[in-house]
């Protein structure tokens, strides 16, 4: 007889162990079912969290080579780019034995192996040539995301690089492009260019990060470009090919001039699209939309009562953060709960240096909506915090409503946004206005201040500018 469970998670990144482990602590039998290793879904072993060691570990290298300057004399710098992966690679480790290390806690019981449908109560799992049958009351869909490539173009993950590539690069490339504008292709592009390889970037729109409130957008672009990295807006890519030194990439602009990069690399950052190959969905009749993502209502529930998704799977922003909190809804909705995400309150995060976070709505979002709004803004040059420490690029901007002064959304980029703008999403699930923020003692010095600052400057009384 095949095992029977209240509910089995198919995936075990961070929407789908989060959401087995809060199944597990509400009473409920849990499975959890993942294909690679290790747990931890592409955030902990190809994304998220390897991505942000190296960036780390690339911008100590680079604060080391300009010690000199600030009166910390060393020897010669050197990069051991093999230690430096070794590293990142440990951080993979550890944390990824921390999850199963979980899952085992609480009691949730772990399958390795590809997860299918066999039927909508039953799951078929293969791992190493051998099939495991469990039965289920319930499934939750949590598979994630893959990335997208260009028509006609295929990784080889040597030359021609995803993410995935690109985070284990065995030398370092002299010259790099990066196809895309967006999050994920910004902060490799940061990695590399910070190690010492040429970086052009190449965007099809006339701005970079897609989506950002375009004047913080517009200040990231001058600061990219001060720090070396080239870019190519307006930019289409025609073709690319492997040469026997490496790739060549055909690109033409919007007045229809044509290029060519020769180059060691291709970064292709596209995008991502959900990763559903294996699942079986059109056995059982799970609909998906145009784009593959699968269909759900505020339940997360499919077409199929018994059968839910979350994270990269469905509609919205690909995000950890955003999976994890569908895990934990749609966990305590299926408990008889009352599970619950605010989709507008979703914080994102480019872990370049400095950081851009944002959180709410986008300038051009409320504009386009007739929205009456209010800004306030405050530079981190005017921050003693920053100034102390030599990062003054950046600023904090805050919108808020014209009429109730509720705010609407936060944008910052400058030093440690990633960490500032929690601030702002806690402030404004309660509701906050800029008032509240502009009363609130920040203490000195630190990079808040500048929240506050820019609080109090919408109503034009910011003090220290």
């Amino acid at each position: 007889m095949s095992e029977k469970f209240d509910v089995t998670v198919i995936g075990g990144g961070p929407g789908g162990y989060v959401c087995a482990i809060r199944l597990s602590q509400l009473g409920l039998k849990t499975a959890c079912i993942d294909s690679r290793d290790t747990l931890g879904g592409t955030c902990l072993n190809i994304g998220c969290i390897p991505s942000k060691s190296l960036l780390n570990l690339s911008e100590n290298f680079h604060r080391a080579k300009n010690f000199e300057k600030i009166g910390i004399e060393t020897g010669q710098i050197k990069l051991n780019l093999e230690k430096m992966m070794k590293n990142k690679d440990k951080t993979v480790t550890v944390l990824t034995k921390g999850v199963e290390f979980l899952l085992k806690k609480n009691k949730v019981t772990y399958f390795k192996g590809i997860g299918s449908f066999k039927s909508q109560n039953e799951i078929s799992i293969i791992n190493d040539n051998k099939e495991t049958i469990i039965q289920t009351n319930k499934t939750i869909i949590s598979t994630g995301s893959e990335p997208a490539c260009l028509p006609g173009i295929d990784f080889d993950e040597k030359k021609i690089l995803s993410s995935t590539g690109a985070l284990s690069i065995s030398s370092l490339p002299k010259k790099m492009v990066v196809v895309g504008g967006g999050y994920i292709g910004l902060e490799m592009g940061s990695v590399w260019s910070r190690l010492g390889t040429e970086v052009q970037v190449i965007e099809f729109l006339d701005h970079i990060t897609p989506g950002m409130d375009k004047e913080i957008s517009i200040e990231f672009l001058k600061i990219l470009k001060k720090q070396g990295i080239k870019f190519e807006l307006n930019t289409k890519v025609e073709k690319i090919t492997k040469s026997k030194d490496g790739v060549i990439i055909e690109t033409s602009n919007k007045e229809g001039n044509k290029n060519k990069f020769e180059v060691d690399v291709v970064l292709i950052s596209v995008g991502r699209k959900p990763f559903t190959k294996n699942l079986n969905l059109k056995k059982i009749g799970v609909e998906v939309d145009q784009k593959g993502r699968i269909k759900v209502n505020k339940n997360f529930e499919t077409n199929k009562k018994n059968i839910y998704a979350i994270g990269d799977v469905i509609e919205g922003p690909m995000l950890a953060h955003k999976a994890e909190e569908e895990g934990i809804a749609v966990a305590e909705l299926i408990a008889g709960q009352s599970g619950h995400v605010n989709y507008d309150i979703i914080p994102g995060v480019v872990y370049t240096s400095p950081e851009v976070a944002s959180v709410g709505k986008t300038e051009e979002q409320l504009k386009e909506k007739g929205a009456s709004y209010k800004i306030g803004k405050f530079p981190f040059m005017a921050n003693s915090r920053a100034k102390a420490i030599d990062e003054p690029e950046g600023f904090v901007k805050i919108l808020a409503d014209g009429i109730t002064d509720k705010i609407l959304g936060v944008h910052i980029i400058g030093p440690h946004a990633g960490e500032m703008i929690a601030e702002m999403s806690v402030a404004m699930e309660f509701g906050a206005s800029s008032e509240d923020i502009a009363r609130t003692c920040h203490a000195h010095p630190t990079f808040s201040e500048a929240i506050k600052e820019a609080a109090l400057s919408v109503d034009k009384r910011q003090i220290h500018s």
